[in-house]
């Protein structure tokens, strides 16, 4: 190797190091571990970045990792269950097919029969020679979208992955709401999908629980959010397939995912079904649609069993998450626009705050794409 070579080898382990040591310090103090214990720790890491140019993280690293990441989450507003995390370590998967069973299980893990469990299964690290496993589902959990020369039929936000799969052999029934199959890449191989097993998801079936003309609507939703387009970055180690997953809070469904223009749109439907007049805005017919919606998404969810939060319960639990946090004396960082509700944001403590959108490590992170 030639000067050039070994100095940009320098810089990269160098780089390493300033995020794997930071890590160990905070990790293990927060896990009790003595102070000769993170010296050696240190030690052992450093040997390891240099004489492979990177180093493993222990199950306890990778687990508490997790955690902090999820804690250092500034746009997610359930961060008040951080420790409760269930991790899967997943790094020994090498195939395409192993990595779809491990998601299966992820799948019947968190979703346990409606009592969600907040989970997340990480695969290997991305390495030098390889870009490591890939996700191509933004939600491991998403419903199709196809364009039809009637309109898009299902979710539009999934028309592009849906085209991907039908041309490498894929065949959804054409509904609103066809789950789709994982589609999987592991390094640098040709992506392959995977049909989910029937029964493994779970839905919901909306309805409202004064008005009955909801259910014309024949509107569903599943029962668990995983999310699969970010990566997981932990002391500078990168795991591009690190999917996780919480709870719905209720806005999730019914003032985005239903509600908004470029997704389902179904605020006219819903002001049909309620007789709103729709010729005014002044007449609040989307604002009032919007509640009923959300009303019906919360009752549906908590009368089929499966768990969700609405927007006030879960901006106090928040409040709590941040009492809890000065006690640690964490500083509490978050990204506004996306901690206040998409209804009736005014009504929480949190469209009142200001908060630093500092990114702090560990975290998850957006791949390029998205």
């Amino acid at each position: 190797m030639n000067r050039i070579g070994v100095t940009v080898m320098k810089e990269v382990q160098d780089q390493l190091l300033e995020k794997a040591v930071p890590f160990i310090r905070e990790c293990y103090s927060e896990l009790g571990k003595s102070a000769s214990e993170i010296e050696a720790r240190i030690a052992e890491i450093t040997h390891s970045i240099g004489y492979n140019g990177s180093y493993e993280h222990t199950l306890q690293e990778l687990e508490h990792g997790a955690k902090m990441a999820w804690r250092n989450s500034n746009r997610c507003i359930g961060r008040l269950f951080w420790e409760t995390l269930t991790v899967q370590d997943a790094r020994q998967v090498k195939t395409e097919a192993d990595m779809a069973e491990a998601l299966f299980r992820h799948i019947e893990t968190a979703t346990n029969d409606g009592k969600i469990r907040p989970v997340i299964t990480i695969f290997p690290p991305a390495q030098k020679a390889s870009p490591g496993p890939y996700i191509h589902n933004a939600q491991l959990i998403r419903y199709a979208g196809y364009e039809t020369e009637d309109g898009i039929v299902g979710d539009p936000a999934s028309v592009q992955i849906t085209a991907r799969c039908k041309s490498l052999g894929w065949q959804g029934a054409g509904t609103p709401f066809d789950i789709l199959p994982l589609l999987l890449q592991m390094g640098n191989n040709a992506p392959q999908w995977f049909e989910i097993p029937n029964g493994l998801v779970k839905e919901v079936d909306i309805t409202h629980p004064d008005i009955a003309a909801f259910a014309d609507l024949r509107l569903k939703w599943y029962a668990v959010p995983i999310v699969s387009n970010m990566y997981l970055e932990i002391g500078g180690i990168h795991y591009p397939a690190a999917p996780f997953n919480g709870w719905y809070m209720g806005t999730e469904i019914g003032a985005r995912n239903f509600a908004d223009e470029e997704r389902y749109n179904m605020l006219p439907r819903v002001a049909s079904v309620l007789g709103l007049d729709t010729q005014r805005d002044a007449s609040l017919w989307k604002d009032r649609s919007l509640v009923e919606l959300n009303v019906a998404v919360l009752h549906s969810f908590q009368s089929q069993g499966v768990a969700i939060v609405d927007h006030h319960t879960a901006a106090r639990q928040f409040k709590r998450f941040e009492e809890k946090e000065e006690k640690a004396k964490r500083d509490v960082t978050g990204d506004w626009t996306w901690l206040i509700p998409p209804l009736s944001p005014a009504t929480t403590h949190i469209f009142h705050q200001h908060y630093s959108n500092e990114v702090k490590l560990p975290n998850f992170f957006y791949r390029d794409e998205e």
